[in-house]
């Protein structure tokens, strides 16, 4: 019985730690690469380096889309690295 009740435990806090990364990573999939592409268009591209506002389209989806992509890999190198984070992690006994 206490070994169901602690694996159960164990479960639940497995599932916790998989939702918050989600909400975590669809959060900046969302905000992330709208936000770097107005801020790079405006501030950098247009501002700082002097382009005209068509340019500034062009390369600003390019740090967007990079954005996305540097994202997507953090979340598949989380994914497949927080199994192992959690095998290592070792639980009192009593």
């Amino acid at each position: 019985m206490a070994d169901d009740l602690r694996t159960r435990m164990e479960d639940k806090e497995k599932t916790d730690t998989v939702m918050r990364t989600m909400v975590v990573f669809s959060l900046a999939m969302i905000t992330l690469p709208i936000f770097l592409y107005f801020i790079s268009k405006s501030f950098f591209f247009e501002a700082f380096l002097g382009m005209s506002s068509e340019n500034s389209y062009f390369y600003a989806a390019f740090v967007a889309i990079g954005t996305v992509h540097i994202i997507l890999g953090l979340f598949v190198y989380r994914a497949f690295t927080e199994d192992s984070e959690a095998r290592r992690t070792p639980y009192k006994e009593d």
